[in-house]
């Protein structure tokens, strides 16, 4: 694993304990200059400047997606031993506050009031990198966080229902990736490192309705000449997971994505505009706004 440290750590990841990591996200970087805000501050009300990114599972996952940022080469689906919750909160918040230490020489350059709120973030984003689901005691991790007054979000890729359906502690904002609308397209596009992957994202889209928290989204990371059609089988998955909203946005050129998509393969925000209309047509959803920048399409069901 220490190459894969190597190669998180030169794109700016910092390492906490066995199997955690925290980075910048690159909206707080731009809403500390330049005052700009990303979409989940649009759609959510969450500050961008106070938003902690981090993982549980920088190196855990259940796919090797061909649109991952990260070296999917060194994946693992079990971990062999994990870290305590509490030692993960407490790493990942110091993380956050190592990384931001460099803008105190730019104070000119910035909002500095927005600075000190930004070491000391009130919203956590639990997906990054890896799948979260895989570490132990997420449920712990999240009730750590609610404990120190964070609203939470959480990303997963629903290969894992088993955690789904026992988990004791749901956060605010969870998030279901609906990464294709077919068994094959899937597949092609997630290359799952497990049996049964694409029946376990059914598993848990079915039990999406049942969970009771804030709010459930489903993700839908749209790569060009991959996963835009058929969106008529995307509107199944949807009736059957009844989520409060959509996001239909692009699969972004970067990272080690690079080395297996070509640049052709990232949608135009026009593209994910005409995507969205007729998946709304189809589904019912309606689409309630957008932000060009992130290339994202936000569809609510009311």
């Amino acid at each position: 694993m220490e190459e894969v440290w190597s190669i998180l750590k030169r794109q700016k990841y910092k390492i906490v304990g066995e199997h955690s990591a925290v980075k910048i996200c690159h909206w707080t970087k731009k809403s500390l200059i330049e005052g700009r805000v990303c979409y989940k501050q649009r759609f959510y009300g969450i500050e961008s400047h106070r938003c902690l990114q981090m993982t549980p599972s920088v190196a855990w996952c259940t796919h090797k997606c061909l649109f991952c940022w990260r070296p999917v080469e060194y994946t693992e689906t079990k971990p062999k031993k994990h870290d305590d919750p509490e030692a993960i909160i407490e790493g990942c918040i110091d993380a956050q506050r190592t990384l931001l230490s460099g803008y105190h020489g730019f104070l000119e350059k910035i909002d500095i009031k927005k600075l000190e709120e930004a070491e000391n973030p009130n919203n956590v984003a639990i997906s990054l990198s890896g799948e979260p689901t895989l570490y132990p005691e997420i449920s712990g991790l999240i009730d750590g966080f609610r404990k120190r007054n964070f609203s939470t979000f959480l990303v997963t890729n629903g290969t894992t229902p088993e955690v789904l359906s026992s988990m004791n502690s749901y956060p605010d904002n969870l998030y279901i990736t609906l990464p294709a609308p077919t068994q094959d397209s899937y597949e092609r596009i997630c290359n799952p490192q497990i049996k049964d992957g694409w029946n376990k994202l059914n598993e848990s889209l079915e039990m999406f309705p049942k969970i009771k928290t804030k709010r459930r989204i489903l993700r839908l990371t749209l790569v060009k000449d991959f996963n835009m059609e058929n969106i008529d089988k995307y509107s199944k998955l949807i009736e059957k997971a009844e989520p409060d909203f959509i996001e239909a946005k692009a699969y972004m050129y970067v990272g080690y994505s690079r080395k297996r998509l070509e640049v052709d393969n990232m949608p135009r925000f026009e593209d994910i505009v005409e995507f969205s209309k007729l998946l709304g047509e189809s589904s019912g959803y309606k689409l309630i706004d957008s932000a060009q920048d992130s290339r994202v399409v936000l569809l609510s069901r009311n």
